[in-house]
């Protein structure tokens, strides 16, 4: 129990897959000036994430490992994690579709969102079990959706202060996502 509980910790806060691995940044600013679209995108890479980091790493172990097939494990895994996107997309335009309309061209974007690619790929480098790869996908995730909210929430408190015309837009989000990064440097030494 002990070591899932590190798992966790160490996916969610010490290796945080947006500000410590620095991947998946386009949706990262992309999507976090309000904080609708930001939480409606962490629910949706939750659930991509999990889902394909589960079916890649049964891929992986049962198919791809067996028939010594690895060197196609790059074009499953894009194959797989288009596949549940394509579901997110289509369960999204009918069930909520101001959602749909607020994430706009970043949700297909989680299919070449290296983030989710990146979180199957360190399962299979770290030769996690099944248990293992499953709680770290949805620890990762929600490293993943905690930093975007809480970078959409800087965001909108950005927006209702007076900015220097040279920093406004994107240069107060990178120079706010830099800052983000560095406060979540501070858990490296945690684990």
């Amino acid at each position: 129990m002990t070591d899932y509980l590190l798992l966790i910790v160490s996916c969610i806060f010490v290796n945080n897959i947006l500000l410590m691995q620095y991947l998946g940044n386009c949706p990262f600013l992309g999507v976090s000036k309000r904080m609708e679209t930001a939480t409606g995108m962490s629910m949706a890479v939750i659930f991509v994430m999990v889902m394909a980091a589960t079916i890649t790493w049964m891929v992986d172990n049962f198919l791809l490992k067996p028939f010594d097939l690895e060197y196609l494990r790059t074009l499953t895994f894009i194959m797989v994690i288009a596949s549940l996107v394509q579901f997110v997309e289509m369960f999204l335009r009918k069930s909520i579709p101001t959602l749909y309309a607020g994430l706009g061209i970043f949700l297909p974007l989680i299919t070449t969102n290296c983030a989710v690619m990146g979180v199957c790929l360190i399962n299979i480098m770290e030769e996690y079990s099944f248990i293992q790869a499953l709680v770290a996908s949805f620890a990762y995730a929600i490293g993943f959706g905690l930093a975007l909210v809480l970078f959409a929430g800087l965001r909108e408190r950005i927006n209702l202060a007076r900015v220097p015309k040279p920093l406004q837009d994107t240069s107060i989000g990178l120079v706010t996502a830099g800052m983000l990064s560095l406060a979540f440097f501070a858990f490296k030494g945690m684990v």
